[in-house]
This record gives C-alpha cells, sequence and structure tokens, in this order.
C-alpha cells in the first residue's frame, strides 16, 4: 500500500532518473542563488549598518517587503521575456 503517489515504490523508481535528478538540482540552485541576491541587495539597501535597534524598524520591514516584491517581479519579467526570445 502506497500512501503517496498511489504507486508502488518500484513504479516510483523506474520514473526517476538521472536527467531529471539533475534539473532539479539546477533548479535549487537558481532558486538559491535568486534567495541570494535578494537578502544581499535588499539588505545593503533596506538596512542600517548602526545595529542600534534588535528588530527592523517599520521603515526597513517596508523597504525590505517593497525590494522584495521589485526583485521578484522584474525576475518574473526577464524570464518571461527570455523564454518569448528561446521560443522564435
Amino acid at each position: 500500500m502506497s500512501f503517496f503517489g498511489g504507486g508502488n515504490l518500484q513504479q516510483n523508481q523506474q520514473t526517476i532518473n538521472p536527467q531529471n535528478i539533475a534539473l532539479a538540482e539546477q533548479e535549487l540552485e537558481m532558486v538559491t542563488d535568486l534567495f541570494n541576491r535578494i537578502a544581499d541587495s535588499c539588505h545593503k539597501k533596506c538596512i542600517s549598518t548602526n545595529y542600534e535597534q534588535s528588530d527592523l524598524s517599520q521603515g526597513e520591514a517596508v523597504c525590505i517587503d517593497r525590494c522584495v516584491a521589485k526583485f521578484i517581479d522584474v525576475n518574473t519579467k526577464v524570464g518571461e521575456k527570455m523564454q518569448q526570445m528561446g521560443g522564435q
């Protein structure tokens, strides 16, 4: 009996191939890179370096929210444009 995927273990092992694993690893690396770039960029832009408070100020929190939203929006638009160019 299988609770996940509805098949048995042997069937699931047959559907896993090295190409799928490589693609999943590549996607994980890309997401990790995106996260690190967002964290570095927004930290430099929004967080004061004198660290007088243990928590983010309201201004810093708002800045980070906007910065992350813009970063993701631009990243999405660039990805869509690249897909369009690749499809031509």
